[in-house]
């Protein structure tokens, strides 16, 4: 009985997501499949069996209020909002790294975590969200943490990024969004506008790059920004500490700007979203399946050894192995490297058309002289790429690290003699935990580029009017989102129906409202509204708070309630963890 009315709700659901009934229509019928069934446990006292089949207390990860507010608070709301389906939920803050680890290293230990994804340049093109966030082959120790598991959509994936043909990888694209809506593997939240902000008298307005999606927090600003009299030093503030510089390990947002400046790229996605060659003098298409590099001359390393094609090569095959896991999606789709003369070639195993984007302009280039050894060390302590910390990170690209004190400052010099040659002289990030003190930071000359705020935004945004004659706003919609992870692994977040329900309870509106204050959009899809031809316009918000509709959700699903109005799980199921 209980696998019919799934297989009804299910039917229900994806039907609703094709567009075949509205929302009310959804929930009523939702609703009404729920009123066909009689459940026992009605106003019966708890149980033994009730009580194996409570759902136990789910808690949420969050970092510190103090240092992400918009992130304390929305885990607050949803916590909130989850309890009210018959549900004990609780917030367990904790400091990012310490968090970050959890989630990543320890799989099955945690229910749920606010998460986000960052704008990052190479992620204009929607394949590294809809590739690496979902597929099956990465929920073991790769982008799919929350273990998301869906054969159908690892196919649909697969295809949009072999599929050359623009309109047809489109639809393509929107299917899977279409999938993801259905299954609702995270309860999205929201797609924030990015807050920037820059002094004006140090900083040339007219080399500040706002780039799409990203805002102006980004490799062209760094590079070209342009100072106005004798201050020539970026100094700019991070709300949560680096936490490691390795061109082999994606361990945050803040440490991808570091990596980001360190080392070059083969290519770089410019300030309109589109990929550019950048150590490359030239790429070129043979034909669908190989890619012709042409490595600009005299470039060098900041130990001054030379860039050479072999390096190239080492960069894109490292990661093919088990070394290096973060970055092995980026290389699934070649099939081999060769190269002549200052010629790289890559053979692809089939089409890939966000290569460009997703792998050429993701990949940093690593010097094969010094990182060859180590993985070789790694491997033989049974470790990977992750494990590992340079003293001093060397990398060929415009800015060469100089000092890093850990929790209070990092320090990158300019490399003049770099094809992009910074004009500031040197890359200075402060480590500032607190919203309020990075915002007087700013005022008082301390920092001259407000690159990291989490904060109020209509107190930004005064603050800034205050200060017109000095400091310059900035607001960009991201490309990147923020939203709550549950971990599929535990039950009872594996159930696509208690998702559903999730998500159906939330209240985005709400976080969009009284968190961002408006400078947000609701979220329903990994691919941003900031991206107008890949997003899926017609999938559901689930914007406002529908307790009831949830909860009809759940009682379809087989879910019940004992006296107390605990959640219980369907008849003949019992936790196991």
């Amino acid at each position: 009985m209980a696998m019919h009315r799934r297989a009804e709700l299910r039917e229900l659901t994806e039907r609703y997501m094709a567009g075949g009934m509205s929302r009310r229509q959804f929930l009523a019928a939702v609703s009404a499949l729920a009123a066909t069934v009689s459940f026992a446990t009605h106003g019966l006292s708890a149980s033994a069996q009730e009580g194996d089949r409570k759902i136990r207390t789910l808690r949420i990860l969050s970092n510190p209020q103090a240092n992400s507010p918009e992130e304390f608070e929305s885990s607050t709301l949803s916590a909130n909002q989850i309890s009210q389906l018959g549900l004990t939920v609780e917030l367990d803050v904790q400091p990012n790294e310490q968090l970050s680890n959890t989630v990543w290293y320890e799989r099955d230990v945690w229910d749920m975590t606010a998460w986000q994804m960052v704008g990052r340049p190479e992620r204009l093109d929607p394949d590294e969200f809809i590739v690496n966030l979902f597929s099956s082959g990465n929920a073991e120790n790769g982008y799919n943490f929350v273990g998301y598991i869906n054969p159908t959509y690892d196919e649909v994936a697969q295809a949009q990024r072999a599929e050359v043909d623009l309109d047809a990888r489109q639809a393509l694209v929107w299917e899977t969004q279409a999938i993801v809506s259905n299954d609702q593997p995270y309860v999205f939240w929201a797609y924030p506008d990015a807050q920037f902000a820059y002094n004006h008298t140090v900083w040339d307005p007219a080399t500040i790059v706002d780039a799409k999606g990203i805002g102006i927090k980004n490799y062209w600003t760094f590079v070209g920004g342009t100072p106005l009299g004798d201050q020539t030093d970026f100094i700019l503030n991070c709300l949560v500490n680096v936490t490691a510089i390795n061109p082999f390990y994606i361990s945050g947002g803040v440490d991808s700007w570091v990596t980001d400046l360190i080392y070059d790229r083969v290519m770089r996605v410019g300030a309109d979203g589109l990929p550019t060659p950048s150590a490359a003098e030239s790429v070129e298409w043979v034909d669908n399946l190989t890619c012709n590099v042409t490595l600009k001359e005299g470039l060098t390393f900041h130990d001054g050894a030379p860039v050479t094609p072999e390096d190239i090569v080492f960069s894109f095959t490292a990661p093919s192995g088990d070394m290096v896991p973060m970055y092995k999606p980026f290389v699934a789709s070649i099939e081999s490297i060769s190269y002549e003369g200052n010629v790289i070639t890559f053979k692809l195993v089939a089409p890939n058309a966000a290569f460009e984007t997703s792998s050429l302009s993701k990949l940093n280039i690593v010097p094969k002289h010094i990182w060859e050894p180590i993985l070789a060390e790694l491997e033989a302590n049974g470790q990977i790429a992750e494990a590992h910390q340079e003293d001093a990170p060397v990398g060929s690209g415009p800015y060469k690290f100089s000092n890093w004190a850990r929790s209070q400052e990092l320090i990158l010099e300019a490399v003049p003699d770099h094809y992009a040659a910074p004009k500031a002289t040197r890359w200075i990030l402060r480590d500032i935990p607190n919203v309020a003190a990075a915002l007087g930071g700013l005022q008082a000359g301390e920092i001259n580029f407000l690159s990291d705020y989490t904060g109020d935004p209509q107190l930004l945004q005064q603050t800034i009017q205050s200060s017109s004659d000095m400091l310059t706003l900035v607001s960009t919609t991201q490309v990147g989102f923020k939203f709550l992870a549950p971990n599929h692994r535990r039950p009872p977040f594996g159930d696509q129906a208690f998702r559903l329900a999730m998500s159906v309870a939330v209240g985005k509106d709400q976080i969009v409202a009284n968190i961002y204050k408006g400078f947000a959009s609701v979220a329903n899809s990994v691919v941003s509204k900031a991206l107008e031809f890949w997003h899926n316009t017609d999938i559901e918000l689930y914007d406002v708070s529908d307790i009831e509709g949830a909860k009809a959700i759940l009682q379809a699903a087989g879910y019940e309630w004992d006296a107390d109005g605990a959640l219980l799980y369907p008849a003949g199921t019992t936790e196991t963890l």
